[in-house]
């Protein structure tokens, strides 16, 4: 027995954590997004541990895709439910938006004083170039099938028309953002709903009040005073290396290998640059 690795020793608790960071669904070869594609096997590997008591989820994300954020959040559902294994959800910095509903994929929601919470909402954004266009002499020349094909394009005059449609489609996925809310923390919600479902975000102890989580806590000292002293952490990587950068995913040599490029779309590279900085900033990060 004394030669097993720890986590297959009998009597031993083990509570695999699986880190989930960044802004979801914003993918560029150089800088990769949150998806369900990206972190599937890391939670697959998590949920089938032995001797796993539960499964920690660390979540640090401003938000991100509607689509990712649900799927994501259902694969964590199902995994637990086939394994009938605990999620237990630590909250580092943000989990806001998209973030906060992959944390409603936690039995428990734990969060630090100072994490930011909520923004149970939706946004998008675009710029208005009209004006620019005219005063360097630019000419738009935009031909399309489809009368509504156009609808927004910054180069165009605003139409209300268009503008009515897209809060239409924003109060229907707004919609499925608040049942998913509801039906994960069902009575443990203590806030109305016109503050909890505005969009607004709070600090870790307001969102505690609030029903947006269930305590205070950080990941070591909330397992060792459930499950022991001795219980073991096995964080779940994602993989690298080689073999993984030739299956599409990101090594860690690989922003040295990419800077070698010099077909790199440096201009797209600064844009999602500046793009994920604007979400992050949001809340103040």
């Amino acid at each position: 027995m004394a030669m097993l690795p720890a986590r297959l020793r009998r009597g031993v608790a083990v509570v695999p954590v699986v880190r989930l960071t960044g802004v979801i669904g914003a993918v560029t070869p150089l800088r990769p997004g949150m998806t369900l594609a990206g972190v599937a096997k890391m939670l697959e590997r998590a949920f089938s541990m032995k001797n796993a008591k539960a499964v920690a989820l660390l979540i640090n994300s401003p938000g991100g895709s509607p689509v990712q954020s649900r799927q994501i959040y259902l694969r964590i559902r199902q995994l637990a439910a086939e394994k009938k294994l605990p999620v237990l959800v630590f909250v580092e910095d943000v989990a806001a938006s998209g973030g906060y509903m992959i944390a409603c994929a936690g039995d428990e929601i734990f969060c630090d004083p100072s994490s930011i919470m909520g923004s149970i909402g939706v946004v998008g954004g675009s710029f208005g170039m009209t004006e620019l266009i005219k005063k360097v002499g630019v000419e738009r020349r935009l031909y399309t099938a489809g009368s509504h094909k156009a609808m927004l394009d910054p180069f165009l005059p605003e139409d209300p028309d268009d503008v009515a449609r897209l809060k239409a489609i924003q109060r229907e996925i707004h919609a499925i953002f608040i049942a998913l809310v509801k039906q994960s923390r069902g009575a443990r919600l203590k806030g109305a709903e016109d503050v909890l479902f505005t969009g607004e975000y709070w600090a870790g102890e307001t969102s505690v009040s609030l029903g947006l989580a269930d305590g205070i806590g950080d990941l070591r000292s909330t397992l060792r005073a459930r499950y022991g002293e001795k219980v073991l952490t096995p964080v779940i990587a994602p993989a690298s290396g080689l073999l993984a950068g030739l299956l599409g995913r990101r090594s860690p040599g690989a922003g040295a290998l990419a800077a070698l490029d010099m077909s790199a779309g440096l201009p797209e590279e600064l844009i999602s640059a500046l793009e994920t900085r604007a979400i992050w900033a949001r809340f103040g990060f």
